[in-house]
């Protein structure tokens, strides 16, 4: 890994410190912005995922049916999109380091109330809140696309972090057999609550990005006048030309972005159907459709979202040399393949496991490569907002998917037709999607 410092050389201030647009990027900075980063989306992805996985021992102590536990996953996730609206705004507003820290702050307080739920009405809306903890990633591929903008290899360098998504998963099914029989469904999100205070605490202690700090002090010159010295300022940072101004949710669907963010879009909804059937409710399934009891369901989480972290490293890595929009184009297009296999295929564990595990390895895989694609598709203005719009389809394709598999269970079509139905298929259109989204140049050397 090699590291630069600012793109100009370090000045300082009159008073003789570091303007915050010039403070220089070190390795250390790097590394520690990563950490951080990469335990802030495994806490994540921890209680989001453990909410899915512990949904069936849910489900059956409040006495749902299979039916009425989709629903009510149906109605928080709703709640989930309507959190995830806010996020953009936020990022661009308020910066990348605040932003972090208050996604986290929300995720905390859902994860601790999780345990205190009567219902499914206060299920739902407790469960809302932690849109902020999902929406986590969006400052991932933010915030480290400006960290790493002058690291060498920073595809692989953002899989490592990006990973922390089965890695997550991977500790909420091992956590879930370990702790669920001792401390029960209740105080295991009261766990996923502590790791998510301490990452705000870690948080707390990050520098916030020199290319947010550049944008906010192109729009103060703007505002007082100084055109010339915010054009000056914009240049030195690789800003946009529009770089400074207010920019929002117009700037995003503006001519040359319009086409790109709606594929983008598309792309998120249509692969989070699948998400929500592979991932999420990764347990119904294989118990449902697959004939495996809820115990070995675990371990087959666990086994396969290991094989899931390699798949992040992988797709990272080939992003760096084949460009990532292709990479994720091609992961799609064969996870949808692969998984339609496993479905339709012999339901003995020797073919199950492995098939499972590569299901992951293409459909959460890939996002390594596309969300960092995100970060460099869009003007530094507009990153946290046009990474969001495209972001924010997640909660919706996971709506999508779990009202299309309640609509088919209610119906009386099986879990395994339903699952191929609603993941398999529309991780086949997702991969389609991104066909039309933009080209990018990647500096590093292969184009996106």
């Amino acid at each position: 890994m090699t590291t630069t410092s600012s793109s100009s050389p370090t000045r300082a201030a009159s008073d003789g410190r570091v303007e915050p647009w010039n403070v220089p990027i070190t390795k250390a900075t790097i590394t520690k912005v990563s950490i951080v980063c990469f335990i802030a989306w495994v806490a994540s992805v921890y209680d989001y995922t453990l909410f899915g996985t512990l949904l069936p021992v849910i489900a059956e102590d409040f006495g749902w049916s299979t039916a009425e536990m989709a629903a009510v996953n149906t109605y928080a996730t709703i709640g989930v999109f309507v959190v995830s609206l806010f996020i953009g705004a936020i990022l661009d507003r308020l910066g990348r380091k605040r932003g972090l820290i208050l996604l986290m702050l929300g995720g905390a307080v859902a994860s601790g109330l999780t345990g205190l739920a009567a219902g499914a009405a206060s299920m739902i809306i407790i469960r809302a809140f932690s849109g902020f903890s999902m929406s986590e990633e969006v400052v991932n591929a933010v915030y480290l696309n400006e960290i790493y903008r002058k690291v060498k290899n920073r595809g692989l360098m953002y899989a490592l972090v990006q990973g922390g998504w089965p890695v997550g998963a991977l500790v909420a099914a091992g956590l879930s057999a370990l702790l669920l029989p001792v401390i029960g469904w209740r105080w295991s999100f009261v766990v996923a609550a502590l790791l998510s205070l301490v990452v705000v605490f870690l948080a707390s202690r990050l520098p916030e990005s020199p290319t947010f700090a550049a944008i906010k002090e192109v729009r103060r010159r703007r505002e007082a006048g100084d055109l010339e010295g915010a054009k000056a300022l914009a240049a030195e940072h690789e800003l946009e030309e529009s770089a400074g101004h207010r920019g929002g949710l117009r700037e995003v669907f503006r001519p040359g972005l319009r086409l790109h963010t709606i594929a983008l879009a598309l792309a998120w909804l249509t692969n989070w159907v699948s998400i929500q059937i592979f991932s999420v409710l990764g347990t119904t399934v294989l118990v449902e459709a697959k004939g495996i009891s809820f115990d070995n369901a675990l371990i087959v989480l666990v086994l396969a979202n290991g094989v899931g972290f390699v798949g992040y490293v992988f797709h990272g890595w080939i992003g760096d040399k084949i460009g990532r929009r292709l990479t994720v184009i091609l992961g799609w297009s064969i996870g949808g393949v692969v998984s339609l296999l496993m479905l339709t295929g012999p339901g003995e564990a020797w073919f199950i496991y492995p098939m499972y595990a590569l299901t992951l390895f293409f459909l959460t895989g890939p996002y390594a490569a596309l969300l960092y694609y995100m970060g460099e598709s869009f003007p530094a203005h507009v990153r946290g907002m046009g990474t969001n719009v495209a972001h924010v389809m997640a909660p919706v394709g996971g709506i999508v998917g779990s009202a299309l598999l309640a609509v088919m269970l209610s119906a009386g079509v099986t879990v395994g037709v339903a699952a191929a139905l609603t993941g398999s298929l529309f991780m086949l259109l997702s991969g389609i999607a991104m066909i039309f989204t933009r080209k990018v140049a990647d500096k590093a050397g292969a184009g996106s």
